[in-house]
């Protein structure tokens, strides 16, 4: 009888960096979109209000007060500060896909980007505030959502755009 302990050849899988990068910036611009669109229409928010918090990270809090209103250099900030970290979560949803070996079912894909949205959403607007105390007043039911649609889309893009290579360990 074959030992199986000794003759099963361990595997990992390599993240597909490429991937990662585009599945974060395809669930970025997704949810960008869907937040501005959304916010007004659900929330009767000004669409700027989200990119304001977004490029206080970067250029302070001094950009937040009313009006939330258009202003190019803000939205530039809001828009490099959103894609760095829309870019980091899909490199690091990349590693998790790779970590453990996951496939491509429709309904694991979903699973891991819902929780992976949801784990983003609350490292974001409850371990964040400690340094950006603004995140506080985005907690709601909308935001909640949305940071699951990112998920979802950046799990979705991840693994149909991933080349797979298993490296033996």
């Amino acid at each position: 009888m074959p030992d199986i302990l000794h003759t099963h050849r361990l595997t990992y899988r390599k993240p597909d960096w490429m991937a990662g990068v585009w599945a974060g910036l395809i669930a970025g611009l997704a949810f960008l979109v869907l937040e501005m669109s959304l916010v007004p229409l659900l929330m009767d928010g000004s669409p700027w209000a989200p990119p304001r918090m977004i490029a206080a990270i970067a250029m302070g809090s001094e950009v937040l007060p009313p009006p939330a209103t258009f202003d190019a250099g803000v939205v530039a900030a809001a828009l490099a500060v959103h894609f760095v970290l829309a870019i980091l979560f899909g490199l690091i949803l990349a590693v998790i896909v790779a970590l453990f070996n996951l496939d491509s079912s429709a309904g694991l894909i979903f699973v891991v980007g819902a929780v992976f949205g949801l784990i983003i959403y609350f490292v974001n607007f409850y371990g964040m505030t400690a340094f950006f105390p603004w995140f506080a007043d985005a907690r709601n039911w909308l935001s909640l959502t949305l940071h699951a649609v990112f998920g979802v889309v950046a799990a979705e893009s991840y693994f149909g755009l991933e080349k797979r290579e298993s490296v033996g360990a």
